[in-house]
């Protein structure tokens, strides 16, 4: 959206959301120069706030508890394999079993204590279980095609990641190109 489209927008509703507040934000600090349009859009918003006509929505918080648990579960575990696995990415452990997991949101540190309490008496198995769950998928993922090819760099090794990369784009073409 443009700067004259939130505005527009913003009158008609009488607010402005804070995603169109941030909008507003990130066009001003990517352009290098703001047009004359853009400028009065800009004091017609100023004026509609001052006035009252438009009114900016308040930002509100969100504690999402589920996360906290699943990272420091994911945290904890990871730290525990180690020394045994080097390549554990603690983001994609916690957005996998974020995924399958339900979310616990507050909007006051009250609300994410009971939250938090409530996590620990009736999920935390549940936690652990997706985790895991996590943990076990990331390291049976096959190598994902486009990334860099790992292991020595010789030409042997290079060819036979190559012809394995091929084969999992194709794998019946061998077999089909022997029966003609």
């Amino acid at each position: 959206m443009t700067i004259q489209e939130i505005v527009e927008q913003a009158l008609k509703d009488g607010f402005l959301t804070p995603n169109r507040e941030a909008e507003v934000g990130r066009i001003c600090d990517s352009a290098s120069e703001l047009s004359i349009e853009e400028y009065m859009a800009l004091d017609r918003l100023m004026e509609a706030l001052l006035t009252g006509e438009v009114v900016a929505m308040p930002r509100k918080q969100f504690i999402n508890v589920m996360e906290e648990l699943v990272i420091s579960q994911a945290i904890n575990r990871v730290a525990e394999l180690k020394s045994s696995n080097d390549s554990l990415d603690v983001g994609d452990i916690a957005a996998y079993a974020l995924n399958r997991l339900p979310p616990l949101y507050a909007t006051t540190e009250e609300g994410a204590n009971y939250q938090r309490q409530r996590a620990k008496e009736e999920l935390q198995e549940l936690i652990k279980q997706q985790v895991e769950e996590a943990i076990y998928r990331y390291l049976a993922r096959p190598d994902i095609p486009g990334q860099p090819l790992k292991g020595q760099k010789t030409q042997d090794n290079i060819l036979e990641q190559m012809n394995s990369l091929l084969k999992s784009y194709a794998p019946d073409y061998e077999q089909t190109n022997n029966k003609s």
